[in-house]
Formats: C-alpha cells, structure tokens, sequence
C-alpha cells in the first residue's frame, strides 16, 4: 500500500509510523523469475469436472518443484532486486546461568571473518529497540555484554557474509564449537516475568437452563499476577466480579472435599511435552535496505504478513535508518501456528539494514530451527472429577493448567487460557473452575503451535474420564454419553455454543463400531495368538474452537460482460488448501469458479477503513461512540491462523458472491425473462422467487423458466447497471457484525458484514456512476451497524468441531513399543467444501498426533533444544510405518442440511487420537500413563 491509499492497516500504528514517514506496501512475490511461480495460477478450463475440482490450485507448481515457497526465492529471483545474495547466521547462547562476556571467532581465521559482526551494543547505538507488541517479544534482540542470557539458545550475536561460500564455511567452522561464546561468572538464572494467570469458574443455576449463578460470561473471567511463581488470587468476598468468582472457587472446592460415599472423587496430574512442529519450511526471510531511496524490502515466511510489516515500521522508525516505505513480498507457507508473531521475522529486518546495501538472507537450517524455532507448551496439570455413583453424572470438575512459556512471552498468555476454557471438552459440567497460569523460564520460546493448549488439556480430560469409567465399572463411552455436552447448553464460560452440537452422534457410532464393540474377545484371542504381545483399543472424543474472537477478512467478486468472474481475497495460502476452497465457494453460489484469483491482498482503496484494532480491550462505551464512524471496524483483517479459513474467510467470499447472486444476476435474469409480449416467459411465473434462481455450469434457470447462458445474464447486468462487483469487509466476536446500507434501487438492506462498496455496470444512470468515487467504487456508508457485544469476549469460544479416534495397539512386552493396528476417526465438520482437504487434512493431523503420544520430544531446559545439538537424528518423528497408513478408516457425519456452513478442523483432527493412544495402552497393559509421550522406555519400566 501506499501513502495514497488510507487506513489499509490498523490506525493506532499508522499513526506512529505517519510520524516516522513509512508507508507500508504488502504483496505476494511478483515480477522477474519468480513471478510466475509464487503467484498462484487462476481456475482454468476444466479445473471443475463434475463439480468438483481436479486438483488443488497450486498443485502443479508444487509437484513440479517450481519456487512456491518464500525458501525457494534469492534476490536474483525478484524484480528490482539487486542480484548479488549476501547471507547471515546467528550465534546463541546454550547457557543461561553465565554471564555473557564476547565472541571469540580467531578460529575461523582472518579469511572467514564476518563482513559485519553485529552484537546488542550495536543495536543500541542505531536505535534498533524490541518492538512492544505488545511484551511478545521480550526486551532483548541480542544478550548484552554482561548479561546472563533471558533463556537457552538466545542470540548473542549475528554476523553477515556478502558471498555465500565464506558464509558456508564460517557457519560449519562454528557449528557445535563451545568455545566461541564466552561466558564470565556463574549467576541465578534470570527469565523475564512469569506471563500471567486467569481462571473461570462457572456455577450453574437452579437448573442448566436458568441463569447462572456465577460464569466468566455473565460476570468476568478472574485476572491475577504473580507472588513468586505462584498466582497471587484476590480474596474471596462479594464485592466484585474477581471476589465473588473466587468465593464460588471456593464453594466447588468445598464441595469436592467434602464429597460422601455417593460420589467418586479422581485426583490427577498430567503432562504434555514441548515439541517441535517440524514444518518443512524452517524459519526464512530475504531482507533488502535500498537506502538511496530509503526502501526497507522484505521477503518473508509468514502467516502474518501485516503483522510483520507493522513491526518491522515500529522497528526502524527511531533508528538512523531512514525508511519511507516497507515492500514486504510472501510466498507460501506452512508453519503449524510458528510461524504466527515470532521473532525471526524481526531479526531478518536487522540482517537487511546491516547489509551495506546488499540482500541479506537469513534461514534457520534445521539444527537452528530446533534452538529458535517456536514450540508447543509444555503443560502440567492438577485434575479432579467428582461423579455421581448412581447416576454417572459429573457434579463438578477443577483444573490447575501450568504451561511453560520458556524466555519470551509471545502468546504463552493467550494459550494457558484457550486450554483451560477448553479443558471440559465434550462434557456438561454444572460446576468448573480451571485455572490458567503461563509461567516464563529458561526454555525454548513457545508460542501459536497447532493445538494452542487445548491438546494438552482436553487430552488429560479423555484419560481422566476414562479412568473414571474404569473405576466406576462402566462402559467409557456410556459414561461419556451419559455425560456430553448437548445443544443449548452452556460452556464452562457461560456461553452457548453456536449451532447443533453432535457429540452424542459421535459417541452412539463409537459405541457400535466392532473396534469398540468386540475388543475385549478380539484382545483374548490377540493375546493368544501373538504370545509376547499384549492388545488394547482406546477412544477419546474432542471438540476444538476455531476462530479468535476477533475475525476479520475483506473479499472482492466481480463478473465481467462475459460472464468471467474475478475474486479478490485477503487470505494467503499456508498448507490448507484455503485458495482451492475459496473458489469453490464461488462456484457453488454462482455456478462457475472464478477465472481470475488473486489471494493475500491488501490493497483495498475502495475500503477506506478505520481502525484502532483493539478488538478485545475496547470498553463498550468507547466502541458506541466509535461505530457512529461508517468508516470504523474493530479490526481490518486477520492473520492466517485458528483454523479460520473454511467458516470465517469462506463468509466473506460465500457473502460476496450471494451478493452479486441477488443484487445484479437475479434482477438481470428475471429482465431477461420478462422480455416479449406480455411480459415474455415470466408472466405466468412472475411470483418466483430469488430463492429458487439455480446457477450451475454456466447455466442459470429456475422455475421451469428457460435456461439463459450466464454470458447473457452478465451482459444484461452490466447493461442495466446493476452492482456487477462487490467487496465486502466482515466481522466476528464469537457472532457475525450486521450492518443496514441503503443500496441504489433496494433501499435499506440488513446483511452479515460491516463494510460494502459496490462497482455498477456500464448502464448505469450517471446519479449512480458519480457515486463511485473511491478507489473506481461505490463506498456504501453504512445507515447503522449492530456489533457483538464487547462482552462476548468472555465467552471463550462458542464454534465448535468434534471429532473422535478409535485406536487398536498391539504393545510388546519385550521392546516396548506401541504398534498401531489400526485406527477409526469420526469427524463432523458441518458441509464439506472440498473433501479430498479434509481427507488430507485429517491424515496429516492424526500423524501429528501419534508423534505427540508416542514418539515426540524436547527436554525444557539443559539438553534440550537451546543447546543447538538438535535434529530430527534425535527427534523422533512418526513414519509411515508408525501410523497405520493402510489400515485407518474416517467416517465424516453428514450435514444436517446442504445449508450447513463448513466448520475450521485443522487442529481437532490431531487431538482425539492422542489421549485415544494413552487409553489404549492402559487397555493393553493394564497401567495407565499420565505423562506424554509414552515411549518404549517408559512401558519397559511399568512392566520390568
């Protein structure tokens, strides 16, 4: 973007980069070699066959080795780009309890010394300072001379090479060598502030449909911080939300101890390792300061491209770096969440600006992925369920979930209370109190990994229950259904989750199938067959929230004379296969995929959006005041992440073209009918209604009326000046934003979005034609808008996907280890848009998952990942072997209706299996483990 077109990003950082005279520009790769191959190809001829696409749109790119992804692209590959590559590498520190003393780099000689050595104290004198975005990042970029690093594996230094063999060969002369970094005196170990605690606590009412007494919806979630590493919780009372939720805290805690011979009370504690994503797509970024013309140009691997462009403004503007405008550039993705607000970015921009003029490449190999990268939280968690005897109903339920951050802060926050609120999983719970607390230490940053807590928790919950059942003498899934979380009732915030939820479907299909149905005979007759081996089944069942609460997204859809259709978009492809889907949803609306996309846009001059982009801190009263602007929105758009893509983007993109269905083909078609005498073929039919107007193949018909070739029904459009393009800009807070536009020849109109504008046809009167004046379009001021409540971010979550695994293992009681037999998922996704992303995206999830239960990894603090010693010669990843290829089996519930909107699974579809392999392995060997990952090692111990 430039300094022309206004408020394309968040205005309260607009504000401070206006100050320091940065316009921002963010595109993906176009131009010199590259261009072809970065910038996906557009639907064509024969993509669709028999409604369905033949392949994903960048499957011949990917098949064919082109460069698709950010890795693939040097400085040559990019137009305006100079072509020499130069080429940086970090040095960290692997321990944090010294202090920092300086570099010794004599071992690499006079010839393989750096072309610029750049350390903290460099940094300090340019005015290069952390970012407050806000605390993710820590205050450190590098450790000071002086200083104990904040945690293992921190940067001390980075040093740039202008040729790429001097670089390869410092960067092994180094590699593994203790004696470059010098240390001075022993110190305590010293990470930044532990992160923060909240907790949510719910009573319910007289009955689970009256008010509640108490619920973090109704009244508020309980923020605290920290007396030593423990939460610092206010006082029980009844003055205030925070003390009157605690003194109900104390209410159920009460009640659990107390608890008679009517009630069985488990007790237990859980852990959930740190890991690794292993993306393919280590960390990257090609950075280039052209300071004669004061342009800061990025290449970046990112799930966040405005993210990091506003960063990397915030970076430079009180620097001697002068920079009038930042040129960011992404190709594909893929990172798991890693690659969502992370550091490497950053560090990328500070290799650039010390380049003398020069690109300057910075890409983690995968040793030092594995020392920077970002990692899933490790969890520790205190559990207790208090049951009914009798009946099997769960009274209450408590929760104490500890993750670890490790040295900066990043989303450590944000993912202690997403797995907290998740913790009651697919249970009604009438009472619950889940405490979540983020603790910083000396590890490896973690941050927005796939699974954002809720693995950990909800899979300790499917093992408690289990136990549960164990103990009770019940059947694990008749105790589940006996217990499960059914439509209009309210989560463990308080909330009601949107749509039907069909857990208890799940769980009935479960129960009937022969895995669970005949695994006690199958296990005898296993056991007599393969002496040596012991045979288990286990099942657990999950659901995962999708979205943030703060979902924002802009689609533009036009359709020429010809009836060619143009998609806009601001979602950017990172693995899913949301570009596919997204022209899909055109096609199902308007009966032809879009001949021309074009995705991971941020030029909007028809959008002259407003934002502070304060969606969760806004108080009501301000955000009142604030939406009278028809030009405000609470956020412009939202980075790829959450599992957003399917139900959130897809709205934007299936409200678009619902819009030029009714507002510009519908109206053209009926014109198109209405000719003749008397009022041609519609006469007789003239009370059709939009709603049974079809759009298939081109074709468009309804009603028994002629089929009329979609060319014509454009040109008709066009002709009669109606909309022929639409842009829109959506809004959700666990709720769609409705907004009233008074349209030109409609009046006043309600639909699901914030913003409009309109482009109309070349017939249109010259009234309406002067109205399109921003950006070439008509910019529909709003008459009124009707935004979710800011009380809505309470809830925690209200949109849902379940999904549950049945596992069959054989465990050897010699080696220990766990082969899996098979396994069985059943997924409900809501309607499928593409089926063959689901299949894929299910399998890749459920690998995923059998790596975190069984094989997976990472040691906090000394030994493990800081120390740069790590690779995947260490780290176990889960092969084909391990994970029943041939033998696993996905039943996908059918939708309720073909209205059904498709739900966000890319992260439920790795869960149920883990706690599902933990249950198994108890059914084998009779032991139950409450650690992660449970490795051979661990069964030979238990059966030793």
């Amino acid at each position: 973007m430039d300094a022309s077109t206004p408020n394309l990003s968040r205005r309260g950082f607009l504000r401070g980069s206006a100050a320091a005279g940065i316009a921002i520009k963010v595109s993906l790769l176009r131009g010199g070699t590259a261009e072809a191959r970065l910038v996906e190809a557009a639907p064509g001829p024969g993509w669709i066959a028999g409604g369905k696409p033949r392949t994903r749109l960048d499957a011949v790119a990917k098949v064919t080795g082109a460069k698709t992804f950010t890795r693939d692209v040097r400085a040559r590959d990019i137009a305006g780009w100079p072509d020499t590559q130069a080429h940086a590498f970090l040095i960290a520190a692997t321990k944090a309890d010294r202090r920092f003393e300086g570099l010794d780099l004599s071992g690499l000689g006079e010839a393989l010394q750096p072309d610029r050595l750049v350390l903290h104290e460099d940094l300090v004198a340019d005015g290069l300072a952390v970012p407050p975005h806000p605390d993710f990042f820590g205050d450190r970029f590098l450790v000071p001379k002086g200083e104990t690093p904040r945690l293992l594996g921190q940067p001390v230094a980075l040093l740039i090479y202008h040729d790429y063999p001097r670089f390869a060969a410092a960067k092994r002369g180094l590699r593994f060598n203790e004696d470059v970094v010098r240390y001075g005196e022993t110190t305590a170990y010293a990470p930044p502030a532990h992160y923060g605690a909240t907790r949510w606590v719910r009573i319910e009412g007289e009955s689970p449909e009256a008010d509640d007494r108490f619920s973090p919806f109704r009244d508020a979630p309980i923020f605290t911080g920290f007396k030593g590493d423990a939460p610092a919780w206010p006082a029980a009372g009844t003055d205030g939300p925070a003390a009157r939720g605690m003194a109900a805290a104390e209410s159920i805690a009460a009640e659990i101890a107390a608890a008679g011979d009517d009630a069985l009370v488990l007790k237990r504690s859980y852990f959930s390792q740190s890991i690794d994503a292993s993306a393919m797509e280590a960390d990257n970024g090609n950075v280039w300061y052209d300071a004669n013309s004061g342009t800061l140009h990025l290449m970046m691997a990112t799930q966040g491209p405005y993210e990091v462009a506003e960063q990397a403004a915030a970076l430079v503007k009180a620097s001697r770096f002068p920079v009038s405008e930042i040129d960011l550039k992404a190709g594909y993705t893929v990172g798991y969440g890693t690659k969502d607000h992370h550091l490497h970015p950053l560090l990328c921009v500070l290799a650039g600006l010390y380049g003398g003029g020069r690109p300057v490449r910075l890409a983690n190999d995968r040793f030092e992925q594995f020392q920077n990268g970002l990692k899933r939280h490790s969890f520790s968690m205190d559990t207790a369920l208090m049951i009914d005897r009798a009946s099997g109903r769960f009274r209450a339920m408590t929760g104490r979930y500890v993750c670890d951050g490790g040295g900066r802060p990043n989303f450590s926050m944000s993912v202690s209370f997403v797995g907290a609120t998740a913790a009651q999983s697919i249970y009604y719970l009438p009472k619950s109190d889940f405490q979540a607390v983020a603790l910083a230490s000396r590890a490896v940053e973690a941050g927005s990994t796939r699974g954002y807590g809720t693995l950990q928790t909800m899979s300790a919950t499917e093992m408690l229950v289990d136990e549960a059942a164990e103990l009770l003498g019940r059947d694990a899934i008749e105790l589940r259904l006996a217990n499960v979380f059914r439509s209009g009732q309210r989560n463990s915030q308080g909330a009601v989750p949107a749509g039907a939820l069909r857990n208890d479907e799940i769980l009935e299909k479960a129960a009937a199938h022969p895995l669970w149905r005949e695994r006690q005979a199958k296990k005898a007759a296993y056991e007599t067959a393969n002496p040596g081996k012991r045979y288990g089944v286990g099942f657990a069942q999950v659901h995962k929230d999708y979205g943030t609460g703060a979902e924002a997204a802009l689609a533009s859809l036009e359709i020429d004379r010809e009836g060619r259709l143009t998609l806009r978009h601001v979602a950017h492809e990172m693995g899913p296969g949301v570009t596919t889907s997204q022209a899909v949803m055109v096609g199902e609306i308007l009966g032809r995929v879009p001949e021309t996309t074009e995705f991971g846009v941020v030029r909007w001059p028809q959008m002259p959006l407003e934002t502070t982009d304060q969606p969760y801190t806004t108080p009501q009263a301000e955000e009142d005041r604030l939406s009278k602007n028809p030009r405000w929105t609470p956020r412009f758009t939202s980075p790829m992440s959450a599992t957003n893509s399917a139900y959130y983007l897809g709205h934007a993109t299936r409200s678009a073209a619902r819009i030029l269905r009714e507002h510009a083909l519908w109206p053209a078609a009926r014109s198109l009918w209405g000719r003749g005498f008397g009022g041609g073929a519609l006469a007789s039919y003239h009370t059709m209604r939009s709603e049974e107007l079809r759009l298939a193949n081109g074709i468009v018909s309804g009603a028994g009326l002629p089929p009329l070739k979609l060319e014509a029904v454009a040109a008709e459009a066009h002709r009669l000046g109606l909309p022929v393009g639409v842009t829109l800009h959506t809004f959700n807070r666990w709720q769609w934003t409705q907004a009233e536009f008074e349209l030109p020849g409609t009046g006043r109109t309600r639909l699901p979005l914030d913003a409009l504008a309109l482009r109309y046809g070349a017939g249109a009167s010259p009234e309406r034609r002067a109205l399109m004046t921003t950006g070439g379009w008509h910019f529909v001021e709003r008459a009124a808008v009707f935004y979710p409540p800011t009380q809505r971010n309470n809830v925690g979550t209200t949109y849902y996907a379940p999904m549950a695994t049945l596992a069959e293992v054989a465990v050897d009681t010699g080696s220990g280890a766990v082969t899996i037999l098979s396994h069985h998922s059943i997924l409900e996704c809501g309607r499928q848009i593409v089926p063959e992303l689901v299949s894929g995206q299910i399998q890749g999830g459920l690998a995923m998952g059998i790596g975190h239960a069984l094989k997976e990894f990472l040691p906090l603090y000394e030994g493990g990942p800081g120390d740069g010693t790590w690779n995947w010669n260490r780290y176990e990843l889960p092969r084909a072997k391990d994970v029943a290829v041939w033998n696993q089996t996905v039943e996908i519930l059918p939708p309720l209706s073909e209205t059904d909107p498709p739900k966000g699974i890319a992260e439920v579809v790795m869960i149920a299996v883990v706690p599902a392999l933990a249950n198994a392995v108890a059914h084998a060997i009779g032991h139950r483990f409450h650690s992660l990952p449970i490795r051979p090692e661990h069964i030979r111990e238990v059966l030793a």
